[in-house]
């Protein structure tokens, strides 16, 4: 007698910083700023191929490259087949990153928004045409150069207000996890959340870091406790940065892992603009 097929799994979750100067101008940071973050990036590539996952699903904000203000969804889900990224030429030069096709997979992505729906989330559906910016970009360069991994690209709104707050982001993940439980395409599935940390675009305070901010949520992610990290006020959040409102992509990691995350690098770069980190969950 054959076995029941089992539900999926999140295999591993990762969360990372996406500033473009990471590609960019990697060469504006510190010698020793730079080798840890790109030290941290290798750790997560291999771990990542390691997993040997079916799928990813890669959780990030975007910066007006799809959504506008006419239409700024608080999540969005998408179910392409591939997606081309950087959007633009100008943006691939901008990245460091050339333009091409990213692989996706639109069966897990219709089972996670139709899942959504069922746990009384409503995302947007994108059916096709999401472009990348640095969002997904910039830290695939490091972790999956050769583009190999199928993704379902997962879109939070972090970048102009309102936010959802940062409980119904842990939530959020949470649904993810117990979607790709329900299904059994993608049998391996990594969690890849990427923004933040503290920032400020287009502000007079560009450049500056809130490092008691960045270790004070990192210490909180460490934890793992979810009262820890859905405590956030937007007021607290305001104090890193508009750009630090990126956070939320990394609750929805946490709450996909429903565990804690190791701190594999932090490091304050002002040359990038950003509290830059990678972590990984214990999982």
């Amino acid at each position: 007698m054959t076995a029941p097929s089992t539900g999926g799994k999140i295999v591993g979750a990762f969360a990372a910083s996406h500033s473009p100067g990471i590609t960019g101008w990697p060469e504006r940071a510190s010698d020793s700023a730079r080798a840890a973050v790109e030290s941290a990036f290798a750790d997560v590539r291999q771990r990542i191929a390691a997993l040997e996952p079916d799928a990813v699903i890669a959780v990030s904000v975007e910066h007006f490259t799809n959504f506008h203000l006419g239409n700024l969804p608080a999540f969005a889900i998408a179910t392409g087949e591939d997606y081309l990224g950087p959007a633009t030429p100008e943006m691939a030069k901008f990245v460091n990153v050339p333009q091409h096709r990213y692989p996706g997979d639109a069966a897990l992505g219709e089972h996670l928004y139709t899942s959504a729906l069922d746990a009384e989330f409503d995302p947007a559906l994108v059916q096709g045409g999401l472009e990348f910016d640095e969002n997904f970009c910039v830290p695939l360069k490091h972790l999956d150069p050769g583009s190999r991994y199928p993704l379902v690209p997962v879109i939070v709104n972090g970048v102009n207000p309102p936010w959802p707050t940062a409980k119904r982001c842990y939530d959020f993940g949470r649904m993810l996890r117990a979607a790709v439980a329900g299904q059994t395409a993608a049998q391996r599935v990594v969690v890849l959340a990427t923004g933040g940390l503290s920032h400020w675009v287009g502000l007079p305070e560009s450049g500056d870091i809130n490092e008691e901010f960045d270790r004070d949520f990192l210490a909180r992610l460490d934890s793992g406790d979810p009262a820890k990290l859905t405590s956030f006020t937007r007021e607290e959040i305001d104090a890193a940065g508009n750009g630090a409102h990126e956070i939320r992509t990394w609750l929805v990691a946490a709450g996909a892992a429903g565990t804690g995350f190791d701190v594999l690098a932090y490091e304050p770069v002002e040359a990038w603009l950003t509290g830059t980190a990678v972590a990984a969950a214990r999982i």
